[in-house]
């Protein structure tokens, strides 16, 4: 009997809860869970690190499915034991959860390997926007996921 490590994975309007995605991927043969949680940040990325003074997420309807390809690659390539992804999507405030991923698998090394590809080819590869409005009034809208 074999059983999906796919455990958790949600586009949601409503709070992430952290305590939620890491819930998901717990199990008796996991000997390391990694946990990554991308928050809304008070200033741009980028080099001019602009300050940011609102920001929404918008994701295609497509955005759940390519989330489901991009997990099953990550379980088919690694030896995960149980992964989990969450993102937000509407308005968000500065120190709101934008993304929670979580991957445990027997060992940390792999866990860590696993942990950055799911995050990594989620926010390349799902397609969801971010809108950002600046202190000074400009807006930007984000190509991928932060």
């Amino acid at each position: 009997m074999t059983t999906d490590p796919i455990r958790l994975l949600a586009i949601r309007d409503t709070p992430l809860s952290v305590d939620e995605v890491f819930a998901a991927v717990g199990g008796a043969a996991a000997g390391g869970t990694t946990l990554f949680v991308g928050t809304v940040r008070d200033h741009d990325g980028h080099a001019d690190g602009a300050a940011v003074t609102s920001l929404a997420y918008v994701a295609h309807p497509s955005a759940e499915a390519e989330l489901r390809r991009v997990a099953e690659a990550v379980a088919a390539d690694f030896p995960v034991i149980a992964l989990a992804a969450a993102h937000r999507v509407g308005d968000l405030a500065i120190g709101d959860l934008a993304v929670v991923v979580a991957v445990s698998c027997a060992h940390r090394g792999e866990a860590f390997a696993a942990s950055r590809r799911l995050i990594d080819d989620l926010k390349h590869q799902v397609p969801i926007w971010k809108h950002q409005t600046f202190m000074d009034g400009t807006q930007e809208w984000v190509g991928a996921c932060s």
